[in-house]
């Protein structure tokens, strides 16, 4: 009872609880409402974008491949891939110049010089040389001359060969002079030629003096004048063994056989 009236507390319960369920379905009814139009409203703006297909795919990669990794957002279109491949497969024109024809007498073949004792062509004697020392006493006896090239008989061999020096016949232990002042370049006993002194004139010229006995004055390096003693005759050159005894002598010239006897006279 309150205030004099009695209440019941299960209707006033009731009542309260009466009100509370109405509210909470309201509220529950407006969510659904508006949860029912925000899916509506993402529905249509799918409809209105535009849908991607697989061609759309399919360019993607191929400009990919084309372009390798240089793509951008912007669309490749098929003349530009066409265009490319047309560039490189263009082969370059190659134009051919025309040929020029010497005349036959302005065509010169230089031969390599070769060194050899054999087949040496010979060479006019310089005038810096013409006044040379004799390299014996007695100059009277020439037993075989110098064959400017041509092939004669060795008379010890009996092969035909080019002789490059002179002999000049002389009893052994005659004494032999150097044509001209230089330098001993070589002292040696070569097997066909026997026992050899080589003179460097310093000037292009070099004098060889072959078949000397062993008995020598002078050595490798020695500074020499014309008509100094360099040794004496011999009989070493087993190729000219067959010959009386003489001295052999040789001269070049800037690498070439010269006639000895064009700078002695």
């Amino acid at each position: 009872m309150v205030g004099g009236v009695s209440v019941n507390k299960n209707e006033l319960t009731d009542k309260h609880y009466g009100k509370g369920s109405k509210g909470f379905y309201a509220a529950l009814g407006i969510s659904a409402v508006m949860i029912g139009a925000a899916c509506l409203f993402a529905h249509k703006q799918g409809d209105s974008m535009p849908k991607r297909t697989n061609s759309d795919d399919n360019n993607s990669i191929i400009h990919e491949s084309v372009y390798d990794r240089y793509v951008t957002e912007l669309p490749r279109t098929s003349a530009v891939t066409s265009q490319r491949a047309t560039a490189a497969a263009t082969t370059p024109t190659v134009t051919e110049l025309p040929l020029e024809t010497l005349p036959a007498e302005d065509i010169t073949v230089d031969a390599p010089f070769m060194d050899n004792d054999y087949f040496v062509q010979a060479e006019p004697a310089a005038a810096d040389l013409s006044g040379a020392y004799a390299p014996l006493a007695d100059m009277s006896s020439i037993l075989s001359d110098f064959s400017n090239g041509e092939l004669v008989k060795n008379e010890t061999t009996g092969t035909w060969q080019t002789h490059n020096g002179t002999d000049i016949a002389a009893e052994v232990g005659a004494d032999v002079f150097a044509l001209a002042d230089g330098r001993v370049q070589a002292v040696a006993n070569d097997p066909l030629w026997g026992v050899t002194v080589v003179i460097d004139h310093n000037n292009g010229y070099i004098s060889r003096y072959r078949s000397l006995g062993s008995d020598l004055s002078v050595q490798k390096d020695d500074e020499v004048k014309g008509g100094a003693v360099i040794g004496c005759v011999g009989e070493t050159a087993d190729i000219e063994s067959g010959t009386a005894p003489h001295l052999h002598i040789e001269v070049t010239h800037n690498g070439k056989y010269i006639d000895p006897m064009g700078v002695i006279q």
